[in-house]
């Protein structure tokens, strides 16, 4: 089969598009309404074509960029790649996308984890915490984890919403994966209430972090 072009993709990714479903996801804050598992399909497809992928990430485009995504080789880009990627990656899905999928696989991870850190850009800052959430839970030997948790107590409740959640989530995996800290964990959490009336469907759990990680250890004591 011959190789696809971006336009031939971008075509095929337009004709998928759903009004109904870009105004949900229009809510927050992504400018499509693709159906992700049909844009999976087409990754599937299309397979890994580093270059290709770049040109599709070149568009624009926001569903170009997350089927880019998909099929990049994580460990082809520099660390300044990733850094301008991300710095241009203002939809929430593709800024998910290429933290999860490609920064966390690649070997830069660590060196950018630290970059970004203190990034005056809060959507920035925010990849650096998914970063540390990560770090928390499979490598924390030479994290300072009291000294996060100094930082979530000073910072959290008034970080703009991505960054809030970011520093949330990585509240969440210091009390759950580190019991020596469960105790100030959930205490700073029940003390700063971020997200805790937020809605939350039935069958999941709440992202406030004191019930999250009480739920969470209680499953893996079973």
């Amino acid at each position: 089969m011959a190789e696809e072009s971006v336009e031939e993709l971008l075509a095929e990714l337009a004709a998928l598009e759903d009004p109904r479903m870009r105004e949900v996801n229009e809510r927050h804050g992504d400018d499509h309404g693709v159906n992700l598992s049909k844009l999976r399909a087409i990754a599937k497809r299309v397979k890994v074509q580093h270059e290709l992928a770049g040109e599709l990430w070149a568009t624009g485009d926001t569903p170009a960029r997350l089927l880019a995504l998909l099929v990049c080789r994580p460990k082809a880009f520099t660390a300044d790649e990733l850094d301008a990627m991300l710095r241009e990656a203002r939809a929430p899905k593709v800024h998910d996308w290429l933290v999860n999928y490609v920064v966390k696989k690649s070997p830069h991870a660590e060196a950018l984890r630290q970059r970004w850190f203190d990034d005056a850009d809060a959507v920035v800052a925010s990849a650096a915490w998914a970063l540390t959430s990560e770090r928390v839970r499979k490598t924390p030997d030479g994290l300072d984890l009291p000294g996060l948790l100094d930082t979530i107590e000073a910072e959290m409740r008034d970080a703009p919403a991505r960054l809030q959640w970011a520093m949330n989530e990585c509240l969440a995996h210091i009390g759950i994966s580190h019991p020596a800290l469960r105790a100030r964990a959930i205490a700073i959490g029940e003390r700063l209430e971020v997200l805790k009336d937020y809605p939350t469907p039935p069958n999941c759990t709440s992202p406030f972090a004191p019930i999250w990680i009480a739920e969470i250890v209680r499953r893996q004591e079973g």
